[in-house]
């Protein structure tokens, strides 16, 4: 069995997956966006909805043994480019030293017509020698 993660995403029952999923040393964290544990979404600009998808990414790392500086990769999608330097800027401040390869792209629209911004992070936990 392959510890997983779930989060308040309504979505991930109603679509079936997970959260975040370990395999090995590797834990991949699915599309995460600004939903609050009442499964609401969270209110305010991108960089605001971008601090919140973070939280609950790290949440989910740390629940499967990693941590935020594990990351390796994230995909961050916009619902307008005009976010870019807000949610960068987010990114940068969350990412740390940890300096992950990064992907931001623009996209049409998100599931719900609020969200702004969904990241996507892919984290390699080292194993201590």
């Amino acid at each position: 069995m392959r510890p997983r993660t779930a989060s308040a995403s309504p979505y991930e029952a109603a679509i079936g997956f997970a959260r975040a999923v370990r395999v090995g040393d590797r834990i991949l964290v699915s599309g995460t966006a600004p939903v609050e544990p009442d499964g609401s979404s969270t209110p305010g600009d991108a960089a605001a909805q971008a601090t919140r998808c973070f939280a609950i990414i790290a949440q989910a790392i740390g629940e499967l043994g990693g941590r935020i500086d594990d990351v390796v990769r994230t995909r961050m999608y916009l619902t307008d480019p005009a976010d870019a330097g807000a949610v960068g800027q987010v990114h940068g401040r969350m990412m740390g030293t940890a300096r992950p390869a990064a992907t931001m792209l623009v996209v049409a629209a998100l599931l719900r017509p609020e969200w702004r911004v969904e990241i996507e992070a892919e984290a390699i936990v080292e194993s201590e020698a």
